[in-house]
């Protein structure tokens, strides 16, 4: 998906069909630097010998959140389950671990978080972040691409990488993580993918989010609004399919194809081209007899 977008439809244009839409990402990209910037973490919070603007008595240590306590989070269920670990320092980050991790006595009882519908990727994604201020792949610094690796194809013809980043997102959301969900927003609009790479994650955002969540829903809806009819004949029963599962999909879309065409109209009506006045018909030169 393209780096930005906007709330008003674009101009077609018949080159890229990812890379080439605008679309705004509010402040994520922006944001997206200020887990690593801010004092979330300790290993960002720059030069330890600088105290001009840390309090030391505040200051907490990257070795400090290593030596807090180990949590035990079994993520998933049955053959698929996986038991993760990590230092409680870090998970106090989430809102969401934070209020699991109150609950947890000094007695020696076990440390364990139970995450059985959690996706095993995604919770990994999570914890990278938070013991490094990023997950894999990383942006490339300056440019709307991210890391290559071999073994990711450059275009997402089955919409994997599209869900890689949305469900870190909705995970992020769920957990309370402000930083990391701007984060894979703005990696989502790196992601160069096909007509039905593009259906499978427009199923993923209209069914794991809500309504109201502008940031990745919008850019979905623009996105289909100003390449449906191309990108149609390519995933045809796919979009119908689609449509018909999720009625707010299509009526997001329908509203900004009618809204572009209502901003048209009324550019036309402000600023007549020359050959839009109607011309009066014209009559044949011949006499009757």
């Amino acid at each position: 998906m393209a780096d930005s977008f906007n709330e008003e439809i674009l101009e077609e244009t018949p080159t890229n069909t990812r890379a080439d839409v605008e679309m705004a990402e509010g402040t994520a990209a922006d944001e997206e630097t200020t887990h690593a910037n801010g004092s979330e973490l300790p290993f960002a919070e720059g030069d330890p010998d600088d105290t001009s603007t840390v309090n030391p008595a505040s200051r907490i240590s990257f070795l400090q959140y290593l030596a807090s306590p180990v949590v035990t989070l079994i993520v998933g269920g049955g053959d698929s389950e996986q038991v993760l670990t990590a230092h409680q320092g870090l998970l106090w980050q989430s809102t969401y671990f934070k209020e699991q991790c109150a609950e947890f006595t000094d007695d020696g009882s076990p440390r364990t978080i139970e995450l059985p519908g959690e996706d095993i990727d995604a919770v990994g994604c999570f914890l990278e972040f938070l013991y490094t201020g990023d997950y894999f792949p990383k942006k490339i610094p300056g440019q709307r691409q991210l890391e290559k690796d071999p073994s990711i194809p450059d275009v997402d013809m089955t919409g994997d990488q599209l869900l890689k980043h949305a469900k870190v997102y909705t995970l992020a959301d769920k957990f309370g993580l402000a930083h990391l969900k701007n984060l894979a927003s703005s990696k989502i609009h790196c992601v160069n993918s096909t007509a039905k790479g593009e259906i499978a994650y427009a199923r993923y955002v209209y069914e794991f989010t809500p309504r109201n969540d502008t940031t990745i829903r919008a850019p979905v809806a623009n996105f289909w609004a100003t390449r449906s009819h191309t990108l149609r004949a390519e995933a045809e029963q796919e979009f119908r399919s689609l449509c018909l599962e999720f009625p707010q999909f299509g009526y997001d879309v329908l509203t900004r194809v009618l809204d572009e065409k209502l901003k048209r109209e009324r550019n036309e009506k402000m600023h007549p081209g020359p050959s839009s006045a109607r011309k009066r018909p014209r009559h044949s030169s011949a006499t009757n007899t």
